[in-house]
């Protein structure tokens, strides 16, 4: 369940003007916003291995509510997802033409369905330089069993920008890979009111895609970029310290 950016938006304001500390605009709440969110999803990977490493000694609670390690992992469920890679001829390979900005690959298939049976092999991610010894020698040379890919950088026309792509050897019927996508960016949409002021609008509005139990983290740790903003490093100070009792608490 996602975040609602309204109540987020309407708390750090609140806080803020509590003892009229300051007030920050909608365009730089989105951008700390962004900043945040981004901040709170990188966290999960190094977290998770740390969480992991206490499962491989059994020191973590394996009960059923209480296995911090599953929790995160609950908490990237969202954002896991089979994209489907599409043939581009003229760079030779696969890129994802979907909605969304992968953050990393997972499981990848290479299906082949030109032969019979069917082949739907997981396929190796090498380096570069190990693929192209790997292609090269005939002992080791891929099969539609055993595919090997590498990825790299193209520009893909109509657009200017570099793209992923993915090759593969031998090059399949379709390439599906299970992906981590990054959450969308959040966006607090307003009106302007009679006065002025700024009156929120959910239909422009984009809540935050993070478990519903990071909103604390998300207000505490924009109040302490809030505090760079307007300049009170009283609130900087209190922000950070409710930020890191907050995740010592999560991991004790």
């Amino acid at each position: 369940m996602a975040v609602n950016i309204n109540t987020v938006y309407t708390t750090v304001l609140y806080i803020l003007n509590k003892e009229q500390r300051g007030y920050i605009t909608p365009s730089e709440f989105n951008s700390l916003a962004v900043l945040v969110q981004n901040e709170i999803f990188s966290s999960y990977f190094p977290d998770g291995n740390q969480l992991n490493r206490q499962n491989q000694n059994n020191t973590q609670n394996d009960t059923e509510f209480f296995n911090m390690f599953k929790d995160t992992s609950y908490k990237l469920y969202p954002f896991e997802k089979e994209a489907l890679f599409t043939y581009n001829a003229a760079n030779d390979g696969f890129i994802y033409t979907g909605v969304g900005t992968i953050y990393k690959l997972g499981e990848i298939v290479s299906t082949y369905n030109t032969t019979n049976p069917t082949y739907n092999s997981i396929t190796q991610l090498a380096s570069k330089s190990d693929y192209s010894q790997i292609t090269r020698s005939k002992l080791t040379s891929p099969t539609v069993n055993y595919p090997i890919c590498f990825t790299t950088n193209a520009v893909v026309a109509p657009l200017t920008t570099s793209q992923l792509l993915i090759k593969v050897s031998p090059t399949p019927n379709a390439l599906n890979i299970n992906c981590l996508f990054k959450p969308s960016l959040p966006q607090w949409g307003f009106t302007p009111g009679n006065l002025g002021q700024y009156l929120y609008n959910a239909n422009s509005s984009v809540d935050f895609e993070l478990d519903n139990s990071e909103q604390t983290s998300l207000i505490t740790n924009i109040l302490k970029y809030s505090g760079v903003i307007i300049n009170d490093p009283t609130i900087i100070q209190a922000a950070e310290q409710e930020a890191q009792q907050a995740s010592i608490n999560e991991k004790s």
